[in-house]
């Protein structure tokens, strides 16, 4: 998952301050994904640029709070509807998506993870499909060499297959647990958590 849209799907809740943002992105995935808060304000400053989201006023103790462009929230929406980040893990992209989904009081997370199903069923059918190919012919004498690297790649080729087949029954598994419980009571509303300033007291001295 990317931050990029990790952000803007949290945004979809209403604008919000940048620490905020932060913990809500720890929170809202059960604490799959921890990143520093450098990058969480980096990817802000980037979103702003490419005009994802904009300033939407601040706290009354003056944090800076953001908010979705219209480009920002169909950006949002095409990661709900299951546009996964480039060169992402399908796998993590379907797990946080859900999470997030879920976590949140105005997206459908069951209508969600349902989508999430019927793409894992087509990923599930089409690695099935390469695992039928011919295993190879057993070598005959003098057969030669190029003849069986090619029967090599194609039996590699088939038990890479029978991998995304496996993955695609694990997905699969996890999703329809997801679809047949009761969700809504995970949707939880922004927290206002407040950052922790200035330096911590110093422990009392001995005696």
């Amino acid at each position: 998952m990317a931050v990029r849209d990790a952000l803007l799907a949290l945004l979809t809740a209403g604008p919000a301050y940048g620490f905020q943002l932060h913990g809500g992105l720890e929170a809202r995935t059960g604490g799959r994904r921890q990143v520093n808060v450098g990058q969480t304000y980096a990817t802000l400053e980037r979103l702003g640029k490419q005009r994802l989201i904009e300033p939407a006023g601040a706290t009354d103790d003056g944090l800076p709070l953001y908010r979705l462009t219209a480009p920002g929230k169909a950006a949002a929406t095409a990661w709900f509807d299951g546009t996964d980040a480039s060169g992402a893990d399908p796998w993590d992209e379907t797990v946080d998506r859900v999470l997030i989904a879920l976590s949140l009081p105005d997206v459908d997370g069951l209508a969600v993870a349902r989508a999430e199903i019927d793409r894992w069923r087509v990923r599930r059918d089409d690695a099935s499909a390469l695992t039928t190919a011919s295993e190879p012919a057993e070598a005959a004498d003098g057969a030669e060499p190029e003849a069986d690297a090619r029967d090599a790649e194609t039996e590699l080729a088939r038990l890479a297959a029978t991998a995304d087949v496996a993955v695609a029954d694990a997905a699969l598994g996890w999703l329809e647990t997801v679809a047949a419980a009761s969700a809504e009571r995970l949707a939880f509303a922004p927290r206002a958590t407040r950052p922790k300033r200035g330096r911590r007291p110093a422990p009392p001295s001995p005696g």
